[in-house]
């Protein structure tokens, strides 16, 4: 049974999309936007900006529910995507000791927490079998995933430098249950890696939480997409929640935002057209 069955489906928003300085700062957002739930950047936790005994107080303070928490990598180039390719997720070598260090460490504040989830971009899954960079993201992902098992929270990679095709190829090749898929539907636009009513009927039984989150197409291959506010991009949404409510009608919603100076508006705006499309629990 899929661990979202017969859950309430709720609704948050990523604390990296409101760009808070602190805490209280976090809670404040997160309730002017009219929401209860975050998913929590882990890195400002780990670096001591945001101490975990703060993020913790003010969040039961102001009734804010953690639902899942947030792994970054070391040294990500968000620039294009020829340096993403080069410099996300797991795939630099000169990075993996870091970033295995960042694991453990984000593992365990996620242990503290009481988050069950932690999502992550892996870096670009290769589409070919017989890569020897596929061998190599497979070893450092089991790795990865048996550290955050040993704390007991799951780990669920993110949708869109991939098809869904490879994502479902690699986890059957992982074989580790504790890992799921975050599905971003604006990510697989924003990339080019298909359609995001057809890529989520596809890994629909391995999905446990999704970003909501727009975008356009590209005007030209091997460039980025362009996000855009929820409802104004290429997201098909009345069908996207209808394939969602058919292959996981409990996983969590959150909202991401990550381009634009509006943020908040822009969240609250996707706020409303989630909650006037599904029964969300905001």
């Amino acid at each position: 049974m899929p661990a979202t069955q017969g859950k309430t489906r709720r609704l948050g928003v990523c604390s990296w999309s409101l760009r808070p300085r602190d805490a209280a700062e976090l809670a404040r957002s997160v309730t002017e936007c009219g929401l209860s739930c975050a998913q929590l950047a882990l890195a400002p936790l780990r670096s001591g900006a945001m101490p975990l005994a703060s993020v913790r107080e003010v969040c039961a303070a102001a009734r804010i529910t953690l639902v899942s928490g947030m792994m970054s990598t070391s040294g990500e180039d968000y620039s294009s995507l020829d340096s993403i390719a080069r410099t996300g997720g797991l795939r630099p070598d000169a990075r993996w000791v870091d970033n295995l260090s960042i694991a453990r460490a984000d593992a365990r504040l996620a242990r503290e927490l009481g988050l069950p989830l932690v999502t992550f971009h892996a870096g670009f899954l290769p589409h070919d079998r017989r890569d020897p960079e596929r061998a190599k993201l497979l070893t450092r992902l089991r790795t990865v995933v048996d550290v955050f098992a040993d704390q007991g929270v799951r780990l669920g990679l993110e949708t869109g430098q991939e098809t869904a095709a490879t994502l479902l190829e690699v986890l059957a090749e992982l074989d580790r249950p504790s890992t799921g898929v975050n599905f971003d539907p604006a990510n697989m636009i924003l990339y080019g890696m298909g359609d995001p009513v057809a890529a989520l009927r596809a890994l629909g039984p391995k999905v446990v939480q999704v970003h909501v989150k727009d975008a356009l197409p590209a005007a030209r291959p091997g460039a980025w997409g362009e996000e855009v506010p929820v409802g104004t991009g290429a997201v098909d949404w009345p069908a996207f929640f209808a394939a969602l409510d058919a292959v996981q009608p409990g996983v969590d919603l959150v909202i991401e935002r990550e381009a634009g100076e509006a943020r908040a508006a822009d969240v609250r705006r996707a706020r409303g057209h989630v909650l006037a499309l599904t029964g969300a629990a905001a």
